[in-house]
């Protein structure tokens, strides 16, 4: 009896501590990444056009008068990561972080197709359903810095928006590396900003 106690014990704490050890990975709060937009210009981006630009440590985008939209990309690409930054934006805008190939974006701001905000849901030429970060509107904060992270592991893309986890999507369409991507949306006079962005390769 008392070895089968024992061996009960040993086995309730070793679940225990895989249990912790899951929880701890599905919420990499803590995780440190590194700076890939060092607030002065920006080097380690591309952009073939000048809708992108840096003023006081802040990444601004911005639609040009014929309102052609824009895409910034970083020079490296990125398979499973950890991506993160500041965003901070008024009105109707659309913009998005885009990832892996085939390209899947984390939508922030109001859809062109659903007419309505769906920051920090996943969208795959369409919002699916169970990609869809539904609380996000209690946790956005509105003409406000708001604090969004990305993870993309294997088939699995998770998103925290101010430390707390809104949305899931598991997908096998998405098995490439690509640059991260940044967008300004065509078609609507729009300004959205970014600051503290920082990445780690998983």
């Amino acid at each position: 009896m008392t070895w089968f106690r024992f061996g009960f014990a040993s086995l309730t704490l070793t679940l225990l501590g895989c249990a912790m050890h899951a929880c701890r990975a599905e919420a990499p709060a803590d995780q440190p990444l590194e700076p890939i937009f060092n607030g002065k210009n920006l080097a380690g981006w591309t952009a073939a056009d000048g809708c992108w630009r840096v003023e006081n440590g802040v990444l601004i985008g911005e639609n040009d008068a014929a309102l052609t939209g824009s895409m910034l990309h970083t020079v490296n690409a990125y398979g499973d990561m950890v991506v993160e930054a500041e965003c901070r934006f008024s009105g109707e805008i659309d913009s998005g972080i885009m990832l892996r190939k085939p390209e899947l974006q984390v939508q922030i701001g109001v859809s062109r197709s659903l007419k309505r905000d769906m920051t920090c849901s996943f969208y795959t030429g369409r919002y699916p359903e169970e990609a869809r970060a539904t609380r996000a509107a209690e946790l956005l904060r509105p003409d406000d810095w708001n604090r969004i992270r990305v993870r993309a592991k294997g088939d699995t893309f998770t998103v925290w928006l101010n430390g707390e986890q809104v949305s899931r999507y598991t997908s096998d369409r998405y098995p490439e590396p690509a640059p991260i991507g940044l967008q300004i949306h065509k078609g609507l006079p729009m300004k959205v900003e970014y600051r503290g962005i920082r990445a780690l390769a998983l």
